[in-house]
């Protein structure tokens, strides 16, 4: 299983967009780290994005499948994504 680095891109425009999402958004972030699959998931304080750490069977098409379920995503509340194969030397992953 792969290891993947989400960066999502936030700005001002789509703010009020994320906040009316955000519940579900958290939920759906919640169920899937319970199912092993949403190792971290944060946002970056200054409000430019989020880093979601995911574990995927599989390669860059199936980290993105994966992330497109996020409800962020289906809103379109996210204005820039980035998924990068991530390596762990140190930590718990």
């Amino acid at each position: 299983m792969a290891i993947f680095a989400v960066h999502y891109t936030y700005r001002p425009a789509k703010a009020a967009l994320r906040d009316q999402h955000r519940g579900l958004h958290r939920e759906w972030l919640g169920e899937e780290n319970k199912a092993g699959n949403v190792l971290l998931a944060g946002p970056y304080p200054d409000g430019t994005g989020a880093l979601i750490l995911i574990r995927v069977d599989g390669d860059i098409d199936a980290a993105e499948a994966f992330i497109a379920n996020d409800p962020f995503q289906a809103h379109q509340a996210v204005d820039g994504v980035e998924i990068k194969e991530w390596t762990n030397i140190y930590g718990p992953f």
